[in-house]
């Protein structure tokens, strides 16, 4: 456990941002080096210059059954923050329209105080469509964050665990995805280049896992029904006194995150609980955004290296 909290010191004061070229190259060097000394060989694969995308790979993934995910990109700084819960997507939904909505009548707002004093009515438009789509365009591609200890430090952190804990494997594969912060490319291109995997192996991925303690694992429409992969995810996570796994395989679940790319997947993510509400994820994209718990970090490893060897040994069954 002491070297991961060295880890995790290292990632929040030496790459708390991983936004620009410049940024993601110094991690990815960093990157490179403990996989190493973790006994995990990797190699980067780059998409062009037009998806702009660099994947970090240890592991064959040509050989691989199983892929352990996390994207390294941070995100901007959104102007509200950024909300999710997974198990109450009405909620989502209602939150992130009634977000955008404040911008357009802010935009609107602003439009009106600087044409009504000028006398210029036909001013109101133009200025009002240039002040919406600057709005939006800071939300994506404005400041870089600078708190990013649940998103999405928390899953780098998850998979470097899971790496010395758990011996190399042929079938087993780290990806650590970049611009997830852009429509998912890295994982979009990561799928472009390796069909095979990307329809028939499992992928899990850690994604905002530091900042609360229930742990969901969320199995894809078609992983729930895979009577094997639900068996050994029981089994590899049973219930903790600080920290509780909940395998979720009823009701609709709704989590956007790299996982949606690839058909058979298991998402996870660290929610809080709010009666009325349901599962939710606080303060991502905003400087509160500082919670990465290692109990959670802990159950995750423990609980991997559990499932592996149960997964892999009922698939060959």
């Amino acid at each position: 456990m002491e070297d991961i909290e060295s880890l995790k010191k290292y990632l929040l004061t030496i790459h708390p941002i991983r936004k620009n070229g410049y940024q993601k190259e110094e991690f990815r060097k960093w990157l490179s080096g403990e996989l190493r000394r973790s006994g995990w060989r990797s190699h980067e694969e780059r998409y062009g210059k037009y998806n702009g995308s660099v994947n970090v790979i240890a592991g064959d993934p040509d050989k691989a059954t199983v892929f352990l995910c996390a994207h390294y990109d941070t995100a901007s700084r959104m102007l509200v923050p950024n909300f999710v819960s997974p198990t109450n997507a009405a909620a989502h939904v209602a939150y992130h329209f009634a977000a955008a909505f404040l911008m357009v009548v802010l935009a609107l707002l602003v439009a009106f105080a600087v044409s009504f004093p000028l006398n210029q009515p036909h001013l109101m438009l133009p200025l009002f469509v240039i002040l919406a789509v600057g709005l939006l365009w800071v939300s994506v591609y404005g400041p870089a964050n600078q708190q990013n200890a649940n998103g999405n430090t928390s899953g780098v952190l998850a998979l470097l665990a899971i790496a010395k804990a758990m011996p190399h494997n042929k079938r087993v594969c780290l990806l650590f995805l970049d611009n997830n912060e852009r429509n998912l490319l890295g994982a979009g291109a990561f799928r472009k280049k390796h069909p095979n995997a990307a329809a028939s192996a499992l992928f899990i991925n850690f994604d905002c896992v530091g900042d609360g303690e229930n742990l969901l694992l969320m199995p894809s429409k078609y992983s729930r029904w895979d009577e094997e992969l639900l068996s050994a995810l029981e089994e590899a996570f049973p219930e903790g006194e600080t920290v509780h796994p909940k395998v979720l395989t009823q009701g609709l679940v709704y989590y956007p995150s790299d996982h949606k790319k690839f058909k058979f997947h298991v998402a996870v993510c660290a929610c809080r609980h709010l009666a009325g509400l349901g599962y939710y994820i606080p303060r991502l994209r905003t400087k509160r955004d500082t919670r990465l718990s290692l109990e959670n970090i802990s159950c995750l490893t423990e609980g991997i290296t559990r499932f592996i060897p149960i997964y892999l040994s009922e698939k060959e069954a």
